[in-house]
């Protein structure tokens, strides 16, 4: 922030009473739902972050000005709240006439909520530097075309001298009051009106997070931008049954497997539901399936796999987690896993509510699973807040 800004008063007026009909929202825009605020309280909360303590001025339908009070004190604590005319222009005129003894004026629109504190900055130590107005504004990137009635080109626009415009617009007061009240014609831009006027007006470098909403598409790219980043987690987890010896079926994979020898455990054994439960409470560090699912326990004797991923989803599912995807590797000679992959992996999906892909491999005789004792799984999970 320049050395002359503390020195003058700066007034912000947010022209917040545009009816939104592009919108399609049923409500003003500016007070439709973002992320949980409205348009307007985004509005002010970069006003709110401005180096300098502006007085704000906010102009809204009549209809609503209570409701613009209140966000106005919630986040400003301070300013004024007027109704706002049939067009743009006559609602600025009437946030102008309770701007007080400011020195500078900006003008911003409510619909440009991602507007960062320090583009109102940049254009406050701009005026203030200059005497004269300034807008921010953006290089235009896409190729312009003139066309006529029809869709016929008629030449092709240097965009090089070119600007996308955006606010705050901001101006020295007197010359923008007097502008105001010598307007012979109907603007959309402030800037417009000054050069009527014959005022110079500057463009300063603008910021691509000041957008204006005005479509749902509009919206929806806002809401994506306040969307806070997911947080996630990776756990891993590993199962163990040695085969038993009794006539016990064999469960693998929330599967029954006939003519298969089944494995010992407390439960059916199944080890790849096992070993996700494992990895996937690992994950959201709620415990393990010894401590959540204890062998002590009657309810889980016999129980099949499904029992386990059901409550571990609820689990960690009440805990603030989703679960994103799960991958598992079935290590044993038996079963021949392959012809019933697919119905194995849509049958554990199903029970997570998410993708879970299962793969199997032997260990080329080594070991208790080479030698057929028994079946191992790893299983590594992924979750996301």
């Amino acid at each position: 922030m320049s050395g002359q800004t503390w020195r003058v008063k700066v007034a912000v007026i947010v022209v917040a009473a545009g009816s939104g009909t592009r919108l399609g929202a049923g409500v003003p825009k500016a007070f439709v739902q973002l992320a949980g605020r409205s348009i307007l309280e985004h509005s002010l909360h970069s006003v709110a972050g401005m180096s300098s303590q502006p007085h704000v001025v906010v102009v809204a339908p009549e209809e609503l000005l209570d409701d613009a009070r209140a966000v106005l004190e919630r986040v400003i604590g301070a300013g004024d709240a007027v109704a706002g005319g049939v067009t743009r222009q006559a609602s600025v005129a009437a946030g102008l006439a309770l701007v007080g003894d400011a020195d500078i004026v900006l003008v911003h629109d409510a619909a440009r909520a991602l507007t960062p504190a320090a583009l109102f900055d940049r254009v406050v130590d701009t005026v203030a530097a200059t005497g004269s107005g300034a807008i921010p504004g953006l290089p235009v990137s896409d190729t312009i075309k003139r066309t006529a009635e029809g869709g016929a080109i008629i030449a092709t626009v240097d965009r090089a001298e070119l600007s996308a415009v955006q606010t705050p617009q901001g101006f020295p007061a007197a010359p923008l009051r007097a502008a105001y009240e010598a307007a012979a014609r109907d603007v959309t831009d402030d800037a417009q009106l000054m050069a009527d006027a014959g005022h110079p007006v500057a463009v300063v470098e603008g910021d691509p997070l000041a957008f204006k909403i005005t479509t749902a598409w509009d919206l929806r790219r806002a809401e994506e931008l306040l969307r806070p980043a997911s947080v996630t987690r990776i756990g891993v987890g590993t199962d163990t049954h040695a085969f038993a010896d009794t006539d016990a079926p064999l469960w693998v994979a929330c599967l029954e497997w006939p003519g298969e020898r089944g494995l010992a455990g407390h439960s059916d054994g199944d080890p790849v539901a096992h070993a996700i439960v494992d990895a996937l409470l690992s994950a959201a560090g709620i415990g393990d399936i010894g401590t959540v699912f204890g062998t002590s326990d009657p309810r889980f004797a016999g129980a099949h796999g499904e029992v386990f991923l059901t409550e571990a989803r609820r689990l960690i599912e009440h805990a603030g987690w989703r679960i994103e995807n799960v991958s598992v590797q079935l290590i044993g000679n038996r079963p021949r896993f392959a012809p019933r992959k697919a119905e194995a992996e849509a049958a554990v999906s199903s029970l997570l509510g998410a993708p879970v892909s299962i793969t199997a491999t032997t260990t080329d005789g080594l070991g208790f699973t080479g030698r057929g004792e028994g079946v191992a799984a790893i299983a590594t999970g992924l979750l996301a807040r």
